[in-house]
């Protein structure tokens, strides 16, 4: 039986895939969060401005502000969609890469199986020829 896995090789791509996917996922993860903060951020900045314009001149300002927030959260809350989707890929493309490598490690260890199993029964027959070999030297000897 040949000693090394003979997919070792595709093993260890795969296990290189699953950790791009890893990193994808983390990455795509880290984008949603920061959209969140920013989007919290802005949402309390729309909540918190309880100052009362005292001029005509301040209350445009503040209602241009206001306009430009709103169309901030407004992309903020498009590009949050367009980063949970990112997230939902990045998570079927690490199912997906987990799923081929398992398939592949089960082979690993079903060689690794198959491997020590035949190095035992090749000890075990030598072991078994030493006795038989001793006994009918004992044998021979008592014989004569």
């Amino acid at each position: 039986m040949a000693r090394a896995f003979s997919l070792a090789g595709l093993l260890r791509l795969r296990h290189l895939e699953q950790d791009a996917a890893v990193g994808a996922l983390s990455a795509a993860n880290a984008r949603l969060r920061e959209n969140q903060i920013r989007r919290a951020r802005i949402r309390s900045e729309l909540a918190g401005g309880d100052a009362a314009p005292t001029d005509r001149l301040a209350l445009t300002a503040v209602a241009v502000a206001r306009s430009s927030a709103r169309g901030m959260l407004a992309e903020l809350e498009a590009l949050g969609s367009i980063e949970a989707q990112a997230v939902e890929r990045a998570t079927a493309a690490l199912t997906s890469a987990r799923t081929k490598t398992v398939g592949l490690e089960k082979l690993a260890e079903k060689h690794h199986v198959e491997v020590i199993t035949s190095d035992l029964k090749t000890e075990q027959s030598a072991i078994d020829e030493l006795a038989s070999t001793a006994w009918h030297r004992n044998r021979e000897s008592e014989a004569t």
